[in-house]
């Protein structure tokens, strides 16, 4: 089961029910909870209620209460004495670092372990390619950040090495809510057809089977997202200290 259809899923009591063992009941709760904190379902700042979620999700607070440690260890979650569990601010000093290492990171992809290029991967992203037309055509911040994180898993699939999927996972996840926080309304068409036009070119790199080209690309956008970020942003003197 991928990230997408847990995150796809608005029962989700129902697919913890249909879960095969612990393991996969944790990674369905850590997942879910994971995406509506990304897609600011859950703003900065949100206090999380153990036992609200665990009747949502049918469960006890034990296996929660796992899914919220691994996320408090993942940066996207706070534990407060007296105060209880809130979603974290989104640190633009930290960012900037983890997107320098995403920067590498993204560039490795193309060169450690690659997929050999099949049909699959090339449908994949073709299905990418057409939701990018539709939301150039009608610009939607929502679905511009589930675009987003669906991509970054397709992309993830060019590789396969896992520990270079692992860690890259997990700095996406510290860094896709900023562009939900950050774009302002006046600015989405823009940043939509910059992200759009990225998806294209990967995709078509992808068809030719040249993934190190695919990575390339992917480099120069992140570079290019977080310039743009930089010069947006009114801690942008912070970003350059960092």
């Amino acid at each position: 089961m991928t990230d997408q259809d847990v995150t796809a899923s608005s029962d989700v009591a129902d697919l913890l029910s249909q879960a095969s063992n612990a393991q996969e009941r944790f990674q369905i709760m850590y997942s879910v909870l994971r995406d509506r904190i990304c897609m600011l379902v859950y703003p900065p700042g949100t206090q999380l209620s153990e036992e609200a979620l665990a009747s949502e999700f049918g469960v006890s607070r034990s296996p929660l209460r796992k899914a919220l440690q691994i996320l408090e260890a993942d940066g996207l979650l706070l534990s407060q004495q007296g105060v209880g569990t809130l979603v974290t601010e989104v640190d633009l000093q930290e960012l900037a670092q983890v997107y320098e290492l995403r920067l590498e990171l993204n560039e490795l992809t193309g060169r450690l372990c690659p997929r050999p290029p099949d049909r699959e991967l090339e449908t994949l992203f073709n299905g990418l390619k057409l939701r990018a037309e539709r939301l150039i055509a009608a610009p939607d911040r929502a679905v511009f950040a589930r675009l987003n994180i669906d991509f970054f898993h397709a992309f993830q699939q060019l590789t396969l090495n896992v520990p270079l999927q692992d860690v890259s996972e997990k700095l996406f996840y510290k860094t896709c809510r900023i562009w939900l926080t950050l774009i302002q309304e006046k600015d989405l068409p823009q940043e939509v057809a910059i992200f759009c036009g990225e998806i294209m070119e990967i995709a078509n790199a992808v068809r030719l089977g040249d993934f190190q080209a695919a990575a390339l690309i992917r480099r120069a956008h992140l570079s290019m997202g977080f310039n743009r970020l930089k010069t947006a942003t009114p801690q942008s003197s912070d970003l350059e200290a960092g």
